[in-house]
């Protein structure tokens, strides 16, 4: 198949190596577990459980809240200790809603689970209906509800479905192992999603970056017997695995700036997405674990391990040997587009895809410099942006001249960063900026909804000082009707008898 360029992209040191070779591996169960009720980009989920109840693995522990949302299930059998506050896992460190469950050692499935044995029977609204109620999420990152994509079929004209095996981020093997360790699984999510989408299966592309033989000859081995698949090998470039890009390699087509894949027929997905989704189609049960990699040069023994949801960090850590040395960086995901963490007591999310403890060496970190406008994050940007001119206004507080060079679209990739020889932290800025437009939009949207609802007010108030000048305007008319002078006493009869 033929691959279309797309532009800019760097080559940073893979490091693949330290965790490609490690299977994946059930992580013990930790003394307590985090369920953070928002593990999604949406609404949060609302809690149904209660302290002290008993739950087995699967239970519903909180229901999802609106159309963007997602619930949670009990990732294990066990007692709720509680619902409060505890770490987010977020740079920011600021607490979230948490359910917190104390194994109780059996790891007991719910007894009334029940998957299908034939998925395609099924009508594409019950697909959706079933992966919705399983809390699956997009699991590469982004945990957008899996469903929502599912059902995009209403809106859009869909030809494609893509699956997103590039991998691209350094350090990250949870994806390579997985499509090597559960070809078959995968391959059946990834056709059970095609039926819920309408998709027939010659419109299916697997993409996978050429850094991962093995699971490129298993992924089209196992696509071999099934008419149509195209499992399609990718030039290792950073970030082929941004979902624009790779559809831009694919197709050929660029997605128009602040629009979706969806608008040009095309939905795409993670492998790890389809391996929940056949777990919940054909064994009923919801998504409570995931494949983390741990990976860096401060972990001893870097492995790929099947994490349930809730596990604090530091037992991932604990269970490949702690730290050779003490990290310099602690990340979630991958280094390009991670987020660094504020400590190891927060949870394993749904999309946690990778724990990273790197060493000074690792991390390059160097003083920033002044910009001596080499334009090298102009040649490395993929979105075609000018990065150092939005850095200048991001600096000087112009945000608007920044979004009007395109600060939306960026995607955040880092590879601006990674190529500035001044070490100034471009991305970092664009982040920074997207966070306070986005907080000026919600302000801004806050006073319109104030605005309204204090028009809303006065319009009331003015109805019932209105109704109730009418009204007595009434009672007056009706007092003034019933009102009957008094006979004067005129006639000469009357007056004698008087």
């Amino acid at each position: 198949m033929r691959l279309f360029r797309i532009r800019g992209g760097v080559h940073p040191e893979a490091r693949k190596h330290l965790a490609a070779g490690q299977p994946i591996e059930d992580l013990p169960l930790p003394a307590l577990l985090h369920v953070p009720l928002q593990q999604h980009i949406g609404t949060p989920a609302a809690p149904l459980v209660h302290r002290g109840q008993r739950v087995a693995k699967g239970d519903l522990l909180g229901h999802a809240q609106g159309a963007i949302s997602a619930p949670v299930h009990a990732p294990t059998s066990g007692r709720i200790m509680g619902v409060g506050s505890y770490p987010a896992h977020h740079a920011s460190g600021l607490s979230v809603r948490t359910i917190t469950l104390q194994p109780d050692g059996q790891d007991r499935w719910r007894d009334d689970l029940a998957g299908t044995g034939d998925p395609f029977a099924l009508e594409p609204e019950e697909i959706t209906a079933r992966v919705s109620a399983a809390g699956i999420v997009g699991m590469g990152g982004a945990t957008f509800p899996a469903a929502v994509k599912l059902n995009l079929r209403q809106r859009y004209r869909l030809h494609t479905l893509v699956i997103n095996g590039a991998e691209c981020e350094p350090y990250l093997t949870c994806d390579d192992r997985l499509m090597r360790e559960h070809t078959d699984q995968v391959i059946d999510g990834i056709r059970i999603m095609a039926h819920a989408l309408g998709l027939g299966l010659a419109q299916i592309l697997i993409a996978i970056e050429k850094n991962k033989p093995e699971a490129l000859a298993a992924m089209s081995q196992a696509a071999a017997s099934q008419t149509g698949i195209r499992v399609i090998g990718l030039p290792v470039r950073y970030p082929m695995g941004s979902e624009k890009h790779l559809v831009q390699a694919l197709l050929g087509r660029e997605i128009p700036a602040r629009g979706l894949t969806a608008d040009l027929g095309v939905v795409v997905h993670n492998p790890a997405t389809a391996f929940a989704v056949h777990q919940a189609l054909r064994l009923g049960r919801p998504l409570v674990s995931r494949v983390v990699t741990v990976s860096g040069g401060a972990i001893r023994t870097p492995r790929n391990l099947r994490v349930p949801l809730g596990t604090p960090v530091q037992h991932l850590i604990d269970h490949c040997g702690g730290f050779r040395e003490e990290p310099t960086r602690l990340v979630s995901g991958g280094p390009m587009m991670g987020q660094p963490l504020p400590s190891t007591r927060v949870p394993i999310v749904k999309g946690c895809n990778g724990i990273l403890a790197l060493t000074a060496a690792e991390t390059r970190s160097r003083p920033a410099m002044p910009c001596i406008r080499c334009a090298s994050c102009v040649s490395a940007c993929p979105c075609g942006l000018l990065p150092l001119e939005m850095a200048a206004r991001t600096r000087a507080g112009d945000l608007e001249g920044a979004v009007a060079l395109g600060l939306m679209d960026c995607v955040a990739c880092g590879s601006c960063s990674y190529v500035c020889p001044a070490h100034i932290p471009l991305v970092q800025y664009f982040n920074f900026a997207k966070g306070e437009m986005a907080a000026r939009g919600r302000a801004k949207q806050k006073q319109a909804e104030t605005r309204r609802l204090a028009e809303q007010r006065t319009a009331r108030i003015e109805a019932i000082q209105q109704a109730k000048r009418e009204a007595m305007a009434a009672r007056k008319r009706e007092a003034s009707a019933n009102h009957k002078p008094q006979t004067p006493v005129t006639s000469t009869a009357s007056l004698a008898e008087a």
